[in-house]
């Protein structure tokens, strides 16, 4: 089964990325790129931040936008990775290698429904 890997992170993530050393950082980005590499990884990306989204609603027949996303949370979808597995349990072993789970943020593991 396909799993879709939504990667949550905030303030504090990014608060505790930015307290570490440089070398640290490097090893973070180093991590995400090994993972990027493990067997059953598709697709997979970093967002840019949420103040950078347009949202986009229909309403009347008439198209309406607003900037960045329209509620306010305290933890914003930074990235995601589509990830193959066999079960539920690992993909979770897999979600928990995530950097960001351990820095304060959160992945939310969703199956995906295939056609």
């Amino acid at each position: 089964m396909k799993y879709l890997l939504l990667i949550h992170s905030g303030g504090e993530v990014w608060a505790h990325y930015d307290s570490l050393s440089e070398a640290e950082q490097e090893q973070i980005m180093r991590e995400y790129l090994a993972l990027s590499q493990v067997p059953g990884v598709g697709d997979n990306n970093q967002l840019h931040p949420a103040d950078t989204a347009t949202t986009v609603r229909v309403q009347d027949g008439r198209t309406l936008t607003t900037d960045g996303p329209f509620i306010e949370a305290k933890e914003a979808l930074g990235g995601y990775f589509v990830y193959e597995a066999d079960n539920l349990d690992a993909a979770i072993d897999f979600a928990a290698r995530i950097p960001a789970a351990r820095m304060g943020g959160a992945i939310e593991v969703r199956p995906i429904v295939e056609r």
